[in-house]
């Protein structure tokens, strides 16, 4: 056993922390076109509802490998984690695409949470959700 200690590597400590994705311009000034009700009078700020769906999709788009302040500890099946590492293997070997299990999560995570912002009722995970409580296969903790 070594007595020498264990430091990080030239790649970690100059890797890139922040994420492209969030870097948004501010909102623009001038309004937008009129979305009003035909009275004259905007049912909302067209410009604000721009700036607010651009945040939304910055917010649903997966961080990539960047440093994270939050931590969240999901327990998985044997089956769901094989599949998890052979789509892994799979994005690596047919789409040369190298990632970790931590990136392919919040991917994964950014695209249902898109999907349930732009489909609500009709989302894959509402829809998932629904079938799996009517099935019975949920318990609650």
């Amino acid at each position: 056993m070594s007595r020498r200690a264990s430091l990080p590597g030239a790649s970690e400590l100059f890797r890139i922390t922040s994420s492209p994705a969030l870097d948004l311009p501010p909102a623009p000034e001038q309004p937008a076109p009129s979305t009003g009700n035909g009275d004259g009078h905007d049912t909302e700020n067209g410009a604000g509802q721009a700036h607010k769906e651009q945040l939304t999709r910055a917010a649903r788009s997966g961080s990539g490998r960047t440093k994270h302040d939050a931590k969240i500890t999901v327990y998985v099946s044997g089956d769901e984690l094989l599949a998890m590492e052979q789509a892994r293997l799979n994005l690596r070997a047919k789409h040369g695409l190298v990632l970790d299990r931590g990136r392919l999560v919040r991917e994964a995570v950014a695209v249902l949470l898109a999907d349930f912002d732009a489909g609500g009722e009709e989302s894959v995970l509402v829809q998932r959700l629904r079938a799996g409580t009517e099935d019975g296969k949920e318990t609650e903790n």
